[in-house]
């Protein structure tokens, strides 16, 4: 099948302005733009035909080409990642088995995440959709906890059935435990990866959807297809002793080049 992965990057983030253009320090102390470290972490994935940046920023636009990605000049008017990825696909002409979606502030994706998810929604011909779940550890599990509590919302959880279809995706905790986890212990939480992988025909139903209420509530884009009774697959994804975060809020710059430095990042 052939693959396209596409990066979609906006400046005007409401959480964090000018986030994709944010410096982000390695193990070395070298320091790369988040968009730039996404970037990389897409070109790693094998099997993948073309990699773009989809943006409606000049800024981005020229950062990017700077260090040499293929951009594609998408409409302010896009709401969300999806929405920008499928007006990325038409503006290449289509002609893609499966698209991904490499959401530009999560520089710490694996290659394997996305290998996985790819195979995943490959080896089910009813899926339109799938997105990658990692299961918490309670580290993990404890930070999206404390985000809470000091009144950030970072992360997204996921639920889904023993089909491995999405039940719901929230920002808020779920499903509740009521329990402490140690810091290296397995837990009932799943964390969602954002990346996603779509057929074109999901893509393009998608733009002709409006947001629902739970995806204008939660601000989470997946929630129109689920609002719509499409059926999201939950692909399980294994750490292999990676750390994963997302830099959603700009407290997560130091998080994220502390677990870089701990990986040995560069």
């Amino acid at each position: 099948m052939s693959v396209l992965i596409v990066i979609p990057a906006r400046y005007a983030s409401t959480r964090y302005p000018g986030k994709p253009l944010v410096d982000l320090a390695g193990a070395t102390g070298q320091k790369k733009t988040l968009i730039l470290r996404s970037w990389e972490a897409a070109c790693a994935v094998s099997g993948v035909d073309r990699v773009v940046v989809a943006t409606d920023d000049d800024r981005i636009r020229k950062a990017s080409e700077g260090f040499g990605a293929e951009v594609v000049m998408t409409s302010e008017r896009c709401a969300n990642g999806t929405e920008r990825v499928a007006e990325a696909l038409d503006a290449l002409g289509g002609a893609f088995d499966i698209v991904v979606n490499l959401q530009g502030d999560a520089p710490l994706t694996p290659a394997w995440f996305v290998e996985d998810l790819v195979a995943g929604l490959s080896a089910d011909p009813v899926a339109e959709v799938a997105t990658p779940v990692l299961r918490c550890d309670g580290a993990t599990l404890n930070a999206f906890l404390e985000d809470r509590k000091a009144g950030r919302v970072g992360g997204t959880t996921a639920v889904f059935g023993r089909d491995r279809r999405a039940l719901y995706f929230s920002k808020e905790v779920i499903p509740y435990t009521g329990k402490h986890f140690a810091d290296g212990d397995p837990t009932p939480v799943f964390h969602h990866v954002g990346v996603y992988a779509y057929r074109p025909s999901a893509l393009a139903a998608y733009r002709g959807w409006s947001a629902g209420p739970l995806e204008e509530l939660e601000g989470l884009e997946q929630l129109r297809f689920l609002e719509r009774e499409r059926p999201v697959l939950c692909v399980e994804v294994e750490a292999r002793a990676r750390e994963f975060w997302e830099l959603n809020n700009p407290e997560d710059v130091t998080r994220i080049e502390a677990m870089m430095a701990r990986m040995g990042i560069a």
